[in-house]
Parts: C-alpha cells; sequence; structure tokens
C-alpha cells in the first residue's frame, strides 16, 4: 500500500465510525487482510493511547506511526480530524438554510423515513421465533418506562435485563 492507499483507509474507517474505538474493526480488516498491521500492531496502538493524554481516538496514529512511520502518522492524523471539520462545515452550511421550506420537509422525510426503520427492525425483532408473550411485556414495559415516566435509558435497560432474568429462568 502507497500513502494514498494508507490515507484513504484511515479516513474511510475515520467517516463511517463514531470516535474513539469505533473505527477498530474497519482499520483491522483492511490492515489485516492486506498485511499492513498485524494484532501486536493494534494492541500496541492501543496500550500507547491509553497512556497518553487526549482523546481515545487518537490511537490511529499510533497505529499509523507503527505501520507506515511518521508519515503514516502524519496520513492517520489528518484522516481522523477531516471528519470532524466536514460536521463543522455542514452545520454551518446547515444553519443559514435551516429555515427554508424546502429542508425543512426534508428533514421530515428523513425523520419519518428513521421512525419507519424503526418500526420495520422492531417488528422483525418481536416476530422473531424466539419471542414470547415475555418478550412483548419486557419490550411493551421499556417503552412505557421509557416514554411515560421519562426514566433514564440505562435504568430502562437494567430493569429490562432483570425482568429477562426473572422471566427467562
Amino acid at each position: 500500500m502507497g500513502p494514498l492507499e494508507i490515507f484513504l483507509t484511515f479516513l474511510k474507517a475515520s467517516l463511517f465510525s463514531t470516535g474513539g474505538l469505533g473505527s477498530l474493526p474497519s482499520l483491522h480488516q483492511d490492515l489485516t487482510t492486506n498485511n499492513i498491521a498485524t494484532d501486536q500492531d493494534f494492541g500496541q496502538a492501543i496500550a500507547i493511547s491509553q497512556v497518553s493524554p487526549g482523546p481515545t481516538g487518537l490511537w490511529v496514529v499510533a497505529l499509523g506511526y507503527l505501520t507506515y512511520g511518521f508519515l503514516g502518522a502524519v496520513l492517520a492524523l489528518v484522516a481522523v480530524t477531516i471528519p470532524p471539520f466536514l460536521v463543522l462545515a455542514l452545520s454551518a452550511g446547515y444553519s443559514r438554510i435551516e429555515h427554508r421550506p424546502l429542508v425543512q420537509g426534508i428533514i421530515r422525510g428523513v425523520s419519518l423515513a428513521v421512525v419507519g426503520l424503526l418500526l420495520v427492525v422492531v417488528w422483525s425483532v418481536l416476530s422473531g421465533p424466539a419471542i414470547g408473550w415475555r418478550g412483548v411485556a419486557i419490550a411493551l414495559g421499556a417503552f412505557a418506562l421509557a416514554y411515560a415516566a421519562r426514566v433514564n435509558i440505562v435504568i430502562v435497560l437494567a430493569l429490562a435485563a432483570l425482568s429477562g432474568f426473572i422471566l427467562y429462568s
């Protein structure tokens, strides 16, 4: 892999992750399949990031260094900083056009599509063969707590886990 391919690999992983160690699976697959990095390189990069000050997501800079030297570290750093700048640019542009009817219609349409997709996922999970009356009861209880009582999501998940343990054991 040349410098451009290394940069694009790190950029792709950064664009399609949520930060922190979110890019780990993508980078691991791309770099180990091409024999650019080893599992040991990933372990060392994560260890270095844990003892270094700063955000956890900068472990990719250590990985870039371990796989491609100083140039790899620079390329990884640039690749990791591009997505936040894109978000800032989009945010600045969006704040100028957010009140236009066309944009509000687009956002409303996308929001409704997300709701539709979530409902499809919920339906597919609830109609699975392993879900019976107990699963539906847990799901409805979690929905009721989250919607009506505005209970913190961590508490809802803990109560659902406890209910699952009690009902299924």
